[in-house]
């Protein structure tokens, strides 16, 4: 159950299949036992692929485990060899085969296959899905690509783009679009679409364009030093960091900052008096570093929302967003356990999360609207449509992630608000067709006296919300329901009362509106 809905990484072995997934020409062998071929689901299922993902797997049984299991990652080896003629292989354990230590990594180094077979050590115990993704690419651009002349016309390389990547595909289109409005070429996509042969071609770019970097920066820096190509800091997601992802790059460059954001909406938006509503909403996030960063900033900055705390998985990036909470003047985050991230969103009870499909769960549960904004995501977070992240019309997109669940949360108060009305009330059908709405069945109102006397003594420390009370409760907004209930309860215990009842309600809410 963990491995499929619960979890925000696996094990470093899924993030060489990311990378492996998002290349052409490349065949990944994994010393693996039955079983462990469950990852092919994650990209024809979640990521809607046509195609399965470039692995072959040993698949050794445990009956092999007797016998000379190192003799089959050799035959598998040949096999995806001979079958798919690959430009170059990239080999290694999952962390199950990992335990029997056959060393497929070195085996694969005695093999002359003519092409280059790259081993990857991937320590399953200590590092998970995005450090797997990081140094395998690293590997490869380290093993394949090589110092050449540069290009006649200014060109960068795209780095980052992997499989099951949130909104990797559409990001590069409009990345590309920035570049290209100021002069500049692409020349080099990788690891999305990249063949080991583009590669090889990488160090004919002036720079790099760092779009992930819990994907590619240890290549990039590998490539500033080998090769001499620098590589741009600024994550382009946002109507600010755009701008200044644009004077970033004209200045790697040498070109002159070009800018066409005549197709944004945003700005507009935030002027007029409709975006007073969205004012001061407080809001939690959680994703990968590079996310989260990029929208605390659009939070913040672009439509504000008061930012009441961050945090982020992936730990290799835990001194950065602790850095930034710092700036937030909030407390980061930094864990892999979902329940703990539960925990923290209860206690701040924001009136949304910008978060992973995991806080898309726990916000279900809360009754808190959430906006997904990072990986790891579900199926409907990879829309056939186009849907970027980054430059200008990332900015419109991320806009209507933002805004959709709070006005959406606002009618569903609004629904709330009227569900005695005789129109919308649950038994009275369509709101469309009046014709056939039904008056509700009043009930008669139960004695408050009689209630009391009839419930039966609350055992101490134990609160009894009355049935007037928790129809009052009702009425308040969902999205911070929870708080105003826990704070009337702390009130009620404060004060030595153990029976909630109106009145108790809105002692509280005079209490904590001092």
């Amino acid at each position: 159950m963990k491995l499929t809905v619960w979890t925000y990484e696996g094990p470093p072995h899924v993030g060489a299949m990311r990378v492996a997934t998002a290349m052409k020409g490349l065949h990944y062998v994994l010393h693996a036992p039955q079983g462990d071929t469950y990852a092919d689901l994650l990209f024809t299922m979640i990521e809607r692929r046509n195609h399965r993902p470039p692995v072959s797997y040993t698949t050794f049984q445990a009956r092999d485990l007797g016998a000379d299991t190192a003799n089959l990652f050799k035959t598998a080896l040949h096999d995806a060899f001979d079958r798919f003629h690959p430009q170059a292989m990239i080999v290694g354990s999952s962390c199950t085969a990992e335990l029997i230590q056959d060393d497929p990594e070195g085996m694969a180094a005695t093999l002359d296959l003519g092409i280059p077979v790259i081993p990857l050590e991937l320590p399953s115990y200590q590092r998970k899905e995005n450090f797997g993704s990081d140094e395998t690419f690293y590997q490869i651009v380290k093993t394949i690509a090589r110092p050449m002349e540069r290009t006649a016309h200014v060109s960068a390389n795209l780095i980052g783009p992997v499989g099951l990547g949130f909104r990797h595909r559409d990001d590069i289109v409009e990345v590309t679009a920035l570049l290209e409005e100021m002069g500049i070429s692409v020349n080099v996509v990788a690891p999305m679409d990249a063949t080991p042969a583009d590669i090889a071609r990488m160090g004919a770019a002036h720079f790099n364009v760092l779009m992930y970097p819990e994907h590619a920066e240890t290549a990039a820096r590998w490539m500033e030093k080998t090769l001499g190509q620098p590589f741009t800091k600024t994550v382009p997601i946002g109507v600010g960091a755009t701008r200044d992802f644009i004077a970033e790059v004209a200045q790697i460059a040498g070109v002159a900052p070009r800018a066409d954001d005549g197709r944004l909406r945003m700005p507009w938006y935030s002027q007029s008096v409709d975006s007073t509503y969205l004012t001061g909403k407080r809001v939690f996030l959680f994703g990968d570093a590079t996310h989260v960063k990029a929208m605390a900033r659009v939070a913040r900055d672009e439509m504000g929302f008061d930012v009441v705390g961050l945090g982020c998985y992936n730990r290799e990036f835990a001194r950065d967003i602790r850095k930034l909470a710092r700036e937030f003047g909030v407390e980061a985050l930094i864990s892999d356990d979902y329940l703990e991230v539960e925990q923290t969103i209860e206690a701040l009870a924001p009136e949304m999360i910008l978060g992973t499909q995991m806080e898309r769960h726990i916000g279900k549960r809360l009754g808190i609207p959430c906006a997904v904004i990072s990986a790891p995501v579900h199926v409907q977070d990879f829309p056939a449509r186009y849907s970027p992240q980054m430059g200008w019309e990332g900015a419109n997109v991320i806009f209507d992630t933002l805004v959709h669940p709070l006005v959406m949360g606002l009618e569903e108060h609004l629904l709330h608000m009227f569900r005695e009305d005789f129109e919308f009330h649950d038994d009275a059908g369509a709101s469309h067709h009046g014709g056939a709405a039904k008056a509700r069945a009043v009930e008669a109102e139960p004695d408050t006296d009689q209630e009391a006397a009839a419930a039966a003594a609350p055992a101490e420390g134990e609160i009894v919300w009355l049935s007037a009370a928790e129809k009052e409760l009702k009425k308040i907004p969902f999205f911070v329901r929870g708080k105003a209930k826990r704070n009337t309860e702390k009130f009620a215990l404060e004060k030595g009362v153990h029976e909630i009842s109106v009145e108790t309600l809105y002692e509280a809410k005079a209490h904590y509106a001092r």
